[in-house]
């Protein structure tokens, strides 16, 4: 079987278990045959690292962190996303854009979702992309509080899980519930990413 490069974001709030399910569903589809590459955001680049550090910190502007973002998004669709797309991988990467659009429109009221959409006009939007639903005071239990960043808490979460749902409708991305085992979310997971594979 050709394989056709596909390109597949696993969104949601903190917590949901994005990192968990993009692990598992690279390990299913490597056992199917396909050669996958797994990524995340903020990425391992040198913009990456300081994101990492600037989401602890309360005194840097909300601002900061959408333009801090796209930078390493940019940097990160380029160099390694676009790059292993064209040499035919299934590419999932755990967080993408649609963590911009949910996680810093919420930040600030100065941030618009067409604003964020323009500071990242220069990177593609991925083939799939698959929301994991799940409760805010859940997601911070899972997390907890050596791991919480400075906007998480259960009101801002809410409004984050809130525009999620409401993109994915509107943009038509599938939504999982993880209120499942994650076996049973994970099998819903590789249900929709094969169907997608072979719709292609």
């Amino acid at each position: 079987m050709t394989q056709k490069p596909i390109f597949v974001a696993l969104e949601g709030i903190d917590g949901c278990g994005t990192t968990t399910h993009s692990h598992l569903l690279k390990g299913f589809l490597e056992n199917k045959g396909f050669k996958v590459f797994l990524t995340q955001e903020p990425s391992n680049s040198k913009i990456g690292v300081l994101l990492r550090e600037f989401l602890k910190n309360k005194e840097i502007p909300s601002t900061t962190d959408a333009l801090l973002f796209a930078a390493d998004r940019d940097i990160h669709y380029h160099n390694e996303i676009e790059k292993k797309l064209e040499e035919g991988f299934i590419v999932i990467s755990d967080r993408y854009l649609e963590s911009s659009i949910a996680y810093q429109s919420t930040q600030s009221e100065k941030i618009s979702v067409d604003w964020i959409k323009n500071i990242n006009k220069f990177v593609a939007f991925p083939d799939l992309t698959i929301v994991i639903d799940i409760d805010p005071e859940i997601a911070l239990i899972r997390k907890g509080d050596e791991n919480i960043e400075k906007f998480e808490n259960i009101m801002f979460l809410e409004k984050v899980r809130e525009i999620y749902i409401t993109r994915a409708k509107e943009e038509s991305y599938n939504i999982v519930s993880s209120d499942d085992i994650i076996e049973f979310v994970q099998e819903k997971i590789q249900k929709i990413v094969l169907m997608k594979i072979k719709s292609i």
